[in-house]
């Protein structure tokens, strides 16, 4: 009995402790595994996930050959269709639709293979009779696309289904910019009409066909026809990286202030504030912040054909001294930019600054303005006074038989008053029509001419006295003139320009200069300011691409609309660097000539330079991968966008 009861009590115990040795060794396998798993795994973003993007507007053409005047449809053209380059985060362009290209012809000629298996969204194979289509409907006049300029005196030729290429008549090494235009479907558009083009409804808004990582699955709208939102999902057929986030939702508002009320209250992931004024970082804690920075810069251009004052060079350089950027960055922009003093963006292209600025020196604009004859008056303005003899006086003995450009002029003096010479005719022949009018005017002015001399009718000689009070009546001596140191600012009817604005007026009338601001709707902007030039001064931007080329701005060419030279700037040597700028392939060459360009241009201050402002943009923290610090322009911040993800899973180590 005893030993029966031992041995079940030792085979409970054995059993117990082998189970026990199990239950560790599978404890321990299974550690051992999650451990190794882990440590031979990562996070990588998954397939899944949304996000809600608010944006300012109203989507007018979904469709490339149009969406540059509108930024709700540059950003959605962006995720929707694709070009030959595109940009990547640093700003640099990069291959996109093409697998590669080739320079050839010194610059001329630009040779383009596109990838292999590339879709439209609805199955059709994308080749290069879609590119050729796309470029030579822009170059269309008729389709009046605003991208017409970039593509003007470029041929385009196909080599192959999957090959094409680009001559210029000159090299153009910013050429390659335009070729980041995004492509549409030749097979989609090619049967619709010049007239119907624009009119086509669905196809440039509620179904657009692209090649973009993203197609447009729904349009919103509600009773009125306002576009609430639109409905994008990923592309599973890209040709490149398929995106991670699978659904974007483009939620549209009015104005900025519902765009930040919704931020505030978590309806929206995503969004951009142009008005700085509206940014608080306690209210957007839950928000990441991105300062993007843009090629572009703002300033106060000087039209010196409308404005008088403004053709003194010593004026200009003085309201350059007066203008304390920092100042209007702080307050206006509140500190979201920075100071610029020339048109190529040193900072952002990487450029040496400019040798001589102007930094901000009361004392030295208002030295300026007095050694120039502008000097305050009692109430605080600045005028100047000028004396200008006159280039003609009467100074011969003139009588019956006379000829010349002395009796012209004296016979416009006398047809002044038709009392006096009724007859009126300059001929320049002193016969007795001129010797009446003469007696007429002296006998008006007897007094001063007749009876001095004892005389009580007239002569008809032009003598020393009539000759005198000829020129007193008919000729001032000498011309005094008073020019007020006054001239107009116009902008741009938009919160941040008009503080910009009216910081000027303040900074430019404590120098003593009177400034009346004039601001116009952006809608009406380029049509009734811009094109015609009209305007004293202007406050406005202008924008550079990926690589800079400044002619349309500062080349005296490009004077009058659609050149963009805003200042009506002209000056020879800096016209031929620009020429020869924009045609080297020589990077350094390049580098070199726009930096003694920008040095002539701040000599002759046809404006003056005030920032670069900060793009801001806002996401949600839940959103990752983005890495975004130099953007083109604001559509540019969803060049990759398929790198973005919410949801993550755990894949093998490489």
């Amino acid at each position: 009995m005893t030993n029966n009861l031992a041995k079940k009590l030792f085979s409970i115990i054995n059993k117990r402790v082998s189970f026990f040795i199990l239950f560790v060794l599978v404890l321990f396998l299974l550690f051992w595994g999650i451990n190794f798993y882990f440590k031979n795994t990562e996070k990588v973003p998954a397939f899944g996930g949304s996000f809600v993007e608010g944006i300012v507007g109203q989507p007018s053409f979904i469709n490339p050959i149009y969406a540059s005047t509108n930024d709700v449809d540059r950003d959605l053209v962006e995720l929707i269709f694709s070009g030959l380059m595109k940009y990547d985060s640093q700003g640099n362009i990069v291959p996109d639709l093409a697998q590669n290209y080739e320079i050839k012809d010194e610059g001329k000629v630009y040779e383009f293979e596109l990838k292999e298996n590339i879709l439209w969204h609805d199955k059709v194979s994308l080749t290069s009779d879609d590119v050729i289509f796309t470029i030579q409907t822009i170059q269309n006049s008729d389709y009046k696309s605003p991208e017409i300029a970039n593509w003007l005196g470029v041929e385009v030729k196909k080599i192959s289904d999957r090959k094409l290429y680009f001559k210029l008549k000159n090299p153009y090494p910013s050429f390659l910019e335009n070729t980041t235009l995004k492509i549409i479907p030749k097979h989609i558009w090619k049967d619709i009409s010049v007239k119907r083009f624009p009119l086509a409804i669905d196809l440039n808004l509620f179904q657009p066909i692209g090649s973009g990582p993203y197609t447009l699955k729904k349009v919103n709208q509600d009773k009125l026809g306002f576009i609430s939102s639109i409905e994008l999902e990923a592309n599973k057929d890209y040709y490149d990286k398929i995106a991670n986030i699978s659904k974007i939702l483009f939620q549209f508002f009015e104005k900025e202030e519902d765009l930040i009320y919704a931020a505030k209250n978590k309806e929206i992931d995503n969004f951009s504030i142009i008005n700085f004024s509206n940014y608080n970082s306690l209210d957007f804690k839950d928000f990441q912040l991105y300062n993007l920075k843009l090629p572009r810069y703002f300033a106060v251009f000087f039209n010196q054909k409308n404005s008088e004052v403004l053709k003194e060079l010593e004026v200009r350089r003085a309201l350059n001294y007066g203008t304390n950027k920092i100042d209007i960055i702080k307050t206006a922009l509140f500190g979201f930019a920075e100071a610029v003093d020339s048109p190529i963006l040193p900072n952002f292209y990487i450029f040496d600054s400019p040798e001589n600025i102007y930094q901000f020196d009361k004392n030295k604009a208002e030295e300026i303005l007095d050694s120039c004859g502008f000097l305050k008056t009692e109430t605080g303005k600045r005028e100047k006074v000028i004396k200008k003899k006159t280039s003609f006086l009467f100074e011969s003995d003139l009588k019956l038989g006379s000829r010349g450009s002395e009796v012209e002029k004296l016979q416009e003096c006398l047809a002044k008053d038709s009392q006096i010479y009724e007859y009126g005719k300059i001929t320049g022949y002193f016969g007795e029509k001129t010797k009446e009018a003469v007696i007429n005017f002296q006998e008006k002015y007897a007094d001063s001419i007749l009876k001095p001399h004892g005389f009580e009718k007239g002569t008809g000689i032009v003598g020393k006295s009539t000759r005198e009070k000829l020129n007193e009546i008919c000729l001032e001596a000498e011309k005094e003139k008073t020019i007020p140191l006054k001239f107009s600012l116009t902008t741009v009817d938009q919160p941040t320009l008009k503080n910009v604005a009216n910081i000027l007026k303040l900074q430019w009338e404590d120098l003593g200069a009177e400034i009346e601001i004039k601001t116009l709707s952006s809608a009406d902007f380029a049509r009734d300011i811009i094109k015609p030039r009209n305007y004293e001064s202007l406050l406005f931007g202008q924008a550079l691409g990926s690589i800079p080329d400044p002619f349309s701005f500062w080349h005296s060419s490009q004077k009058r609309d659609p050149g963009l030279n805003l200042s009506l700037y002209e000056n020879k040597k800096s016209d031929k660097l620009l020429e020869e700028a924009r045609i080297s392939s020589d990077q350094d060459e390049r580098t070199k000539k726009y930096q003694e360009m920008q040095n002539i241009l701040i000599e002759d201050a046809p404006c003056v330079f005030l920032y670069n402002p900060y793009y801001l943009y806002l996401t949600s923290k839940n959103i990752k991968g983005i890495e975004l610090k130099k953007i083109i322009n604001p559509s540019k911040r969803f060049d990759n966008t398929p790198n973005w993800y919410t949801k993550t899973k755990r894949a093998w180590k490489k």
